[in-house]
């Protein structure tokens, strides 16, 4: 489902950039009767083919970026809630088999509980507590890793367009001036009105690589920091439940007529 979600987006993006490059033919075909158009979509329309395509791949790229951000921001910011409610409710607990009572509705909290209680009752009686809190520890990191490995998958697009896209439109802007400088040689004459539209349009890739760019990096780092946030909420309850599992595994070992809660 999330795979052909995906892709309809996918398709939805190549199909309104097509229209995007249709719609423009015309336009083109005007300015270029009445001189050239400095506008943004002007200067799109009249650039030469590798540095519209330097345009599109940058334009892409920003959607793209913007697409995963509104995904995150939703994805992150619900767990980031979840999983604070779920430690409202757990902590106040002082003892595990109480800890499965607790009225968790987060997935990821209610695998981590059900963690210790699946490994005891895999675990024959008498077998020692150590092996047992070493395994449920593993089974809890295993959880925690899995779930940032979710949170921080794509995000690795958002650092890939900040690192490249400058260079990409840098690229775009060198080819541009490139075939100004070849056109001023074709047609031996050093007049600024000439040759400016062409400076300006590969100039125009340049800023639409920062323009991707700058946001793509911001973005990078603010997910960063909020998944970091989300990992250390998980560690928090791992810790908890293993707090709790090591009580549990501890009074076991007391004279059945000790009192629990002077035990502690």
């Amino acid at each position: 489902m999330e795979h052909s979600s995906k892709k309809s987006r996918l398709i939805v993006l190549l199909t309104a950039i097509t229209l995007f490059i249709i719609s423009g033919t015309a336009h083109a075909s005007d300015a270029s009767a009445q001189g050239h158009d400095l506008s943004p979509l002007g200067m799109f329309f009249m650039a030469g083919l590798v540095v519209k395509t330097v345009i599109l791949i940058l334009l892409f790229a920003s959607v793209i970026s913007w697409t995963i951000a509104c995904v995150k921001f939703r994805e992150v910011g619900k767990l980031s809630k979840q999983i604070s409610t779920s430690l409202e409710q757990c902590l106040p607990i002082h003892y595990l088999h109480d800890l499965q009572k607790a009225p968790v509705t987060c997935s990821v909290s209610q695998k981590m509980i059900n963690t210790p209680f699946s490994e005891l009752d895999l675990s024959p009686t008498g077998m020692p507590s150590q092996g047992i809190k070493e395994r449920v520890q593993m089974a809890l990191m295993a959880i925690e890793k899995q779930q940032k490995k979710q949170l921080i998958s794509q995000l690795g697009f958002l650092a890939t367009v900040g690192s490249t896209a400058p260079f990409i439109g840098l690229f775009g802007t060198v080819w541009g001036i490139m075939n100004s400088f070849i056109g001023i040689s074709e047609s031996n004459t050093t007049d600024l009105a000439v040759v400016a539209p062409g400076i300006a349009e590969a100039l125009f890739a340049t800023a639409l690589g920062l323009v991707a760019a700058i946001p793509a990096v911001m973005l990078y780092n603010v997910f960063s920091r909020k998944v970091a946030h989300v990992a250390g909420q998980l560690h928090e309850l791992s810790a908890h439940i293993n707090r709790l599992l090591s009580r549990e595994l501890d009074l076991e070992t007391l004279p059945k007529q000790s009192d629990p809660k002077n035990a502690i």
